[in-house]
């Protein structure tokens, strides 16, 4: 601890940066925590919004209208609404009536507002993720699902093993911008109380008066965590890449 608090005096002259976060026991405690969070958030909705990505797409391009038309109706309400109104309307409309008798005999909410982000997140790029895949598997060309038709596969394995394949490699570039805004959205949590970056960063600026360093803290955490996930995506691309494929 002495190195680092050393390492930090070095790197901050206190005319320019007074990083707290790091030279304050407690403040430090508080500001990983916001980060684990935030991390927790982006990777558990970035999964989700996959999931529901590939389903819809599926159910896209399946038989029946009605399905089809649910889905479309799903898409056009996430997508034509701002997503911290949808973030409201899941905690204030359905979180008040979604509740529990606690031990104490008084009503409890059934999902936390940490669920209920992950809940809204999830959906909103959802949606978009289904227009990202519904797009690739269109893209897919016709050939290749008669080829696989011929070979006797069934609607699921094409889907499966020769649509879906295809299709996220078509959707990568589209879909790595989706969920790098997606991370960026993480911070509407604020707006709920859930104890992310932005939430913990506003807390330490009120009560040791340091907005200007903090912000500068926020902008830098931020872009570390954008730049990791975005590497990840770069080297997903590159895994995936079929040589010759597309060109």
């Amino acid at each position: 601890m002495d190195l680092l608090t050393t390492l930090m005096d070095w790197l901050r002259p206190d005319w320019f940066l007074d990083l707290v976060v790091v030279s304050d026991d407690y403040n430090r405690g508080r500001y990983l925590a916001g980060l684990w969070m935030t991390v927790k958030l982006s990777v558990l909705s970035i999964f989700f919004s996959l999931v529901v990505g590939v389903l819809g797409a599926a159910v896209q391009g399946a038989p029946s209208r009605t399905l089809r038309v649910l889905v479309g109706a799903f898409v056009a309400f996430f997508r034509n609404t701002p997503p911290l109104v949808q973030l409201y309307f899941f905690y204030f409309a359905i979180g008040t009536v979604l509740r529990i008798t606690g031990e104490n005999g008084l009503p409890q909410p059934l999902v936390s507002n940490f669920g209920w982000a992950i809940i809204s997140l999830s959906l909103f790029a959802g949606a978009l993720n289904v227009e990202i895949f519904r797009a690739g598997v269109e893209a897919v060309p016709r050939s290749t699902v008669e080829a696989a038709e011929a070979l006797g596969y069934t609607r699921l394995q094409i889907y499966r093993d020769i649509v879906l394949p295809l299709a996220v490699r078509i959707s990568l570039p589209a879909l790595g911008t989706n969920l790098v805004n997606l991370v960026k959205t993480t911070t509407l949590a604020y707006a709920i109380a859930v104890p992310e970056l932005l939430y913990v960063s506003a807390q330490i600026w009120s009560e040791d008066l340091n907005v200007r360093e903090m912000m500068n803290v926020l902008l830098v955490s931020y872009v570390g965590l954008v730049a990791v996930l975005v590497w990840v995506l770069h080297r997903w691309e590159k895994t995936l890449r079929i040589p010759g494929y597309g060109e």
